[in-house]
């Protein structure tokens, strides 16, 4: 039998002990894998959404849910703002562009989105089917809306009051149409069903004389009531004045740096208003959700370490009890380093099973998960792409195998060949 062959030997020959090895490095893999995989497409997902947004305009309240409900759209508003303040951002030298956001507003949980073509540019969104919107109540789908609601070119379909599946009742009097769909762009433009601003006006019973063409306007306190119950607590207080057209968030880019210095200040200077930065609260959001995540790591290192060691102590165990065999093979012709191999190659090969083991779990997990949790699927998540990363939890197991064998391996050469055969016999 060769080194190697009797290395199987040896492993089968203790296979519950085999087993839980494996099963510890298999479960530490698997969490560092989940791990690897979560926050690396989670920032990625942030990353490619918030991209080229230098600054968010909305109503006071709290930044980071400005940016989520805004951006990412995983939130609900803070309020209104008047429409003024899209002509005035609109008219700095200092701003590129100002697209506004018109939210209130769902499609079996889909959000409505008032808002202009730039926003479609801006997101690299490009037509699969149909054309953008046009006139009263025209729609454009996402890829992923289309996908799952199966809605086609030419469908009617009625906005429901709310934000998320299940909220108010529908605008039976403004039924929306489907004059196009969107290529994937792996984007938030997936999930979101664009109309324009005078739509969703219209939606709310919204006078917007005098608006009509500019494609500028935004979601107004539109239905103010609803507004405010559903998704602006902190606004309760407000009273339900005359509907008029208003803006929920405006998307701003810099045309020079300047305005990075001056324009946050400015906007937060006025009454009813704030300037968000996505790059600043989603920074902030990671480290929140970093904490978490760095205790479910020290978790998993903690197990990798187990692993390592309950390999260490089965293998120095082991081979105190095999002193008789390792004699028999030096007397037959195998030479220490080769011995030395074989009981290294029985750390490696748990650590080997354990890593394979545990990145085919972590996906498989990521995998359900994603299938099962909406929010998952939403923000991008997929088990069916590799990191980098990955390679390194492969490395770090097989670095704990090879350690944890290392130190029983040494036995090899310090067996008396002699003094073992007569204790043996």
């Amino acid at each position: 039998m060769t080194l190697s062959g009797l290395t199987l030997a040896y492993l089968r020959d203790r296979a519950l002990n085999t087993a839980l090895n494996v099963l510890i490095l298999t479960l530490a893999a698997a969490t560092l894998t989940i791990l690897v995989l979560f926050s690396a497409q989670l920032g990625e997902r942030f990353d490619r959404d918030a991209r080229g947004v230098d600054l968010v305009v909305g109503a006071k309240g709290s930044p980071l849910q400005l940016i989520l409900s805004s951006v990412y759209h995983a939130d609900v508003p803070t309020g209104n703002i008047p429409l003024s303040t899209l002509e005035a951002l609109r008219s700095d030298p200092t701003v590129a562009k100002a697209i506004p956001v018109a939210l209130g507003d769902n499609f079996r949980g889909f959000r409505i989105v008032g808002t202009e073509a730039a926003y479609v540019e801006h997101y690299g969104g490009r037509l699969a089917q149909g054309r953008l919107w046009a006139g009263e109540g025209e729609t454009v789908l996402g890829a992923e809306v289309a996908r799952r609601t199966g809605a086609a070119l030419g469908q009617k379909f009625l906005g429901s009051h709310g934000l998320g599946d299940g909220g108010g009742g529908e605008h039976d009097a403004h039924p929306f149409r489907v004059v196009g769909v969107l290529r994937p762009t792996g984007t938030v433009l997936d999930r979101l069903i664009l109309t324009s601003v005078e739509s969703v006006w219209d939606v709310h019973g919204i006078d917007h004389d005098g608006h009509e063409g500019r494609g500028d306007g935004a979601h107004a306190d539109a239905d103010h009531d609803h507004d405010v119950h559903d998704h602006a607590p902190a606004n309760a207080s407000r009273q339900v004045q005359e509907l008029r057209p208003e803006v929920t968030a405006i998307l701003v880019s810099y045309r020079s740096a300047l305005a990075a210095v001056r324009l946050p200040a400015f906007v937060n200077r006025q009454t009813g208003l704030q300037a968000a930065v996505p790059a600043v609260e989603t920074a902030r959001l990671l480290s929140l959700v970093g904490v978490g995540l760095d205790a479910v790591r020290a978790f998993a290192l903690l197990l990798l370490l187990t692993g390592g060691l309950s390999i260490f102590v089965a293998l120095y165990t082991a081979l105190r009890q095999r002193e008789a065999d390792m004699a028999m093979l030096r007397v037959m012709g195998a030479k220490p380093a080769g011995i030395f191999g074989q009981v290294l190659s029985e750390g490696l090969l748990l650590a080997a099973a354990g890593s394979i083991l545990g990145l085919a779990l972590g996906h498989g997990v990521v995998a359900v998960a994603a299938a099962s949790f909406e929010r998952l699927g939403e923000i991008g998540l997929t088990a069916w792409r590799f990191e980098p990363a990955e390679a390194l939890i492969v490395a770090a197991a097989l670095t704990a195998g090879a350690a944890a064998a290392l130190i029983p391996a040494l036995r090899v050469f310090r067996v008396d060949i002699a003094r073992t055969l007569s204790q043996a016999a």
